[in-house]
């Protein structure tokens, strides 16, 4: 044992030397690239290198990817708007994933689990990327560059989700990372004050003259605010789900101080979520909330349910001349919407195409990247407001089915874990996990709800959690009979 401790000591001091005089040799020759081409073509030895280092650092150490992701997802939007540059940063989180899943494969390898694949919402998930995969060769599809340049945020993102099940091994880390995605969101949601209260500082004023942001984002005299986030739409969702994270943790065996501190930020994430004016948004957390009353029916949440009721009866109908009370309160009548009735008109004006298209008319077709690489195509004039309805005129009527599945499947293997689970604080987290699925799979319909950062790869976070948390549950009652029974035996043994 002691000679194969200094063997791997003697081989990471090698790995070490060989990695510092390779970081030291691209420095060099990035200086030079430097002083000699310009910082253009200087960037990309260092990128090498922060590139090898990271791929290092998440081999070596794998529960820094799984932060790593969370952090990148939930600030690329920021950088991208502090920023002023040519070079499409977005890419970064490309990279990020791909060098995560090139890891996950590298550890396969070694430490194989192939559990993570023998899921129900593992297999859906497969069906998925591949029906994507496949669309390239849909013969009505448009234009093959605008599936190229779609894949990625519609399929390969998914591949996220098998990197949480695998690396969050523990509950402890588990906890954590709770801890940093609420973290992450109070940090948001400060944001969204200082813009509320204090202005935009100059960068955020970048779409500010462009009179389609205008159109969209400039109601009723006042900006739209989207914190740190692409759009208010994106913004609000994130703390929509954040409040429903807050609400199921509530239910778990934690102290009253916790209890208070959890209640005090859903408040936070749900008053910011009105500066985003996203009327969808508002409808999310009500019906969730009857979700959580159906699961966790009892008498003392049917008796504050009715009070609640009544207040809410009466703030969506009480007379205001407050700006966003009244747009929270349109949220609630969409007949007298105009542009819900719009989206009704167009919708129907596309059925037929869904009908007579069951696997669609390509990937990316619809959208700026329709307009960008088929701008004659039938799709590319159509505007996809809606998740399910783009889902169904890229990839037909069979891929509807497919997204649907998806979100039955994550709810059906959530609510039955509910149930079966036994610890109360996993029970919690796996209700607050299906609170969020059921959200958004009401949130995918009005607006595109998965296809954003963060939540593009938040949502694969969730369905990852669902899983974890029963088999969590299941290894600590294993390990509770197991020592049951060896309690017993020590028992017989001193009756003997």
């Amino acid at each position: 044992m002691e000679n194969l401790e200094l063997q791997k000591e003697d081989i990471n001091k090698k790995v070490l030397s060989i990695s510092l005089v390779v970081l030291v040799l691209l420095s060099l020759i990035s200086a030079f690239i430097f002083t000699n081409y310009g910082y253009k073509y200087g960037l990309l030895p260092l990128a090498i290198s922060f590139a090898a280092v990271f791929i290092y650092i998440v081999i070596k150490e794998p529960k820094f990817a799984v932060i790593a992701l969370m952090l990148g997802s939930y600030f690329i939007i920021f950088l991208i708007t502090l920023v002023t540059t040519t070079f499409p940063l977005g890419t970064l989180m490309d990279g990020m994933l791909a060098i995560l899943t090139l890891a996950f494969f590298i550890k396969q390898k070694y430490n194989r689990n192939y559990w993570i694949f023998k899921n129900p919402i593992s297999y859906i998930l497969v069906i998925w990327i591949s029906y994507n995969i496949l669309q390239f060769f849909n013969p009505a599809a448009a234009s093959r560059l605008a599936w190229l340049y779609t894949i990625r945020s519609v399929a390969l993102v998914m591949l996220s989700y098998y990197i949480f099940t695998y690396y969050i091994d523990n509950v402890k880390f588990l906890r954590t990372i709770l801890m940093l995605w609420l973290g992450l969101c109070v940090f948001a949601a400060l944001w969204a004050i200082k813009q509320e209260y204090f202005g935009f500082f100059g960068f955020e004023e970048k779409n500010h003259y462009d009179q389609l942001y205008i159109n969209l984002n400039f109601i009723d005299g006042r900006w739209r605010k989207n914190s740190i986030f692409s759009d208010p739409v994106s913004f609000s969702y994130n703390m929509a789900a954040a409040a429903l994270l807050c609400l199921g943790l509530m239910t778990g065996p934690y102290k009253t101080k916790y209890k208070v501190l959890l209640g005090s930020m859903a408040v936070l994430f749900l008053t910011v979520m009105t500066y985003s004016g996203t009327r969808s948004a508002y409808i999310l957390v009500p019906a969730a909330f009857l979700m959580f009353v159906v699961l966790k029916l009892n008498r003392f949440l049917i008796a504050i349910t009715i009070p609640i009721s009544l207040a809410f009866l009466i703030l969506i109908n009480v007379p205001t001349s407050n700006i966003t009370l009244t747009r929270f309160q349109s949220a609630f009548r969409p007949n007298e919407d105009a542009s819900y009735n719009v989206r009704k008109l167009n919708q129907k004006r596309v059925q037929p195409f869904i009908q007579t298209h069951p696997f669609g008319g390509g990937l990316g077709g619809s959208g700026i990247w329709g307009v960008r690489f088929a701008p004659n195509s039938f799709l590319a004039q159509f505007p996809p407001d809606s998740g399910y309805v783009r889902v169904a005129l890229e990839l037909g009527w069979v891929g509807l089915l497919l997204i649907c599945s998806i979100m039955f499947t994550a709810l059906y293997v959530g609510i039955k874990n509910f149930f079966t689970i036994k610890d109360p604080e996993l029970r919690a987290i796996c209700l607050s996990m299906i609170l969020i699925v059921f959200a958004f799979s009401l949130a995918n319909y009005p607006q595109e709800a998965i296809v954003q950062y963060p939540l593009s790869i938040y949502f694969y976070l969730v369905l990852a959690i669902i899983t974890l948390t029963k088999v969590f549950d299941d290894k600590k009652q294993g390990n509770m009979v197991s020592n049951l029974e060896k309690k017993k035996k020590l028992v017989d043994y001193r009756v003997v």
